[in-house]
């Protein structure tokens, strides 16, 4: 018997004695979307349903303000055994819960019986329609839990990753009333790097209300907010001065050339959020940024997302793995990466109220994931 197969039937006959079944999602109001003619075993059963995340502070950048983020949440199921996964959808992905919805329900995995043909499979998934990518990211992320699980392993331990490289993670920062502000330091407390969202009026003061509060290094976020490249160069110049780290997306998405004049000259990294999505950006923009922001909703899961990184540490390319507003089971998902990389900012399941999985570990200003199959998360009761 070979390895793969060992897996497989050694990883399914513990889980199938588990309390894994076919179970509705609930805490939505309404029943599972679910293709019935699917529902048996030996092939793959997608299921998929609307969440809204509930956001503690409101999230405020440099080109909108919102309070909630719109999310589909995935399981995917073989066997008796279910994967997790989610989509989330800040408004710049240009996604939606009804396009999300749309997409899934035309796929038809059930012509799958083998949920090891991972590149088969979402091959099949990025080919069924372009765009798509946090749709196409749910599904990536609960197939991965899924064969986590058959297989008996985490994520990090299938890649050889070691959780010992695994750097602190940041805590975002947006700008508000100085007593919103107040109150997002406070709970930043347990974080040791803190991320600043920047490119609105009153980027400065803001930073001058942390610096007052604390000197833990910080990194920004300009979210394309400044509006030339020699505005921008000052601002790194006056960010180096307060223990800032690196600069991401300062320009707009569009000025390559003036991206790559500011790389040319700034003292702090730049690095590249709303200009790269997938795997081909990387060599377009080595020469126009030092550095890469990975988040698994733009760059359709962790199948890219590990060659992504791969990639651009080949190329002397620094790498970040960043996040959206998300449940734990997405951070979960992007923390298996996380010893691949030079800076984590996974804190979106920290912004949110209504988080629906437990499991992921915090510990010492680190994200780490759980020694555990899959993704290591599990529903909190209640939940389901």
């Amino acid at each position: 018997m070979n390895r793969r197969n060992f897996l497989k039937t050694s990883g399914a006959g513990l889980l199938a004695t588990s309390s894994l079944m076919s179970i509705p999602m609930l805490g939505c109001g309404e029943a599972p979307n679910v293709n019935r003619k699917t529902a048996h075993s030996g092939h793959l059963i997608l299921r998929f349903k609307p969440y809204e995340l509930k956001l503690k502070h409101s999230f405020n950048l440099a080109k909108s303000s919102r309070t909630t983020t719109p999310d589909v949440q995935v399981e995917l199921e073989y066997d008796g055994i279910i994967g997790y996964g989610e989509a989330s959808m800040p408004p710049y992905l240009g996604e939606s819960v009804e396009s999300v919805t749309k997409f899934l329900g035309s796929l038809d995995l059930a012509q799958f019986t083998d949920p090891f043909r991972i590149d088969d499979i979402l091959s099949y998934v990025d080919g069924v329609a372009p765009a798509n990518r946090a749709a196409k990211a749910s599904v990536d992320i609960a197939l991965h839990d899924l064969l986590g699980k058959i297989m008996g392993q985490p994520w990090y331990k299938i890649w050889g990753l070691s959780p010992e490289k695994i750097h602190p993670t940041s805590y975002t920062i947006s700008n508000g009333t100085p007593e919103e502000v107040q109150e997002k330091i406070k709970e930043s407390e347990r974080f040791r790097v803190l991320k600043v969202k920047m490119g609105v009026p009153g980027d400065k003061e803001l930073v001058e209300t942390i610096r007052k509060a604390t000197d833990r290094p910080l990194c920004v976020d300009a979210n394309q907010g400044w509006k030339s490249k020699e505005e921008a160069l000052e601002m790194c110049h006056w960010l180096a001065e307060r223990n800032c780290i690196f600069v991401e997306q300062p320009l707009d998405k569009e000025w390559l050339d003036e991206t790559a004049w500011l790389k040319e000259r700034s003292p702090l990294p730049i690095i590249a959020d709303e200009a790269f999505q997938r795997l081909p950006d990387i060599l377009r923009f080595k020469d126009v940024y030092d550095g890469i922001n990975i988040k698994l909703m733009k760059s359709t899961g962790l199948h890219e997302a590990y060659k992504m990184a791969i990639l651009a540490r080949g190329l002397g390319m620094k790498v970040m793995l960043g996040c959206m507003t998300e449940t734990s089971c997405g951070i979960a998902a992007a923390a298996q990466l996380s010893p691949m990389v030079d800076w984590t900012d996974l804190d979106g399941n920290a912004l949110i109220a209504n988080d629906r999985f437990e499991g992921l570990i915090f510990e010492d200003g680190k994200v780490i994931p759980a020694d555990k199959p899959g993704l290591g998360v599990s529903l909190i009761k209640g939940m389901e």
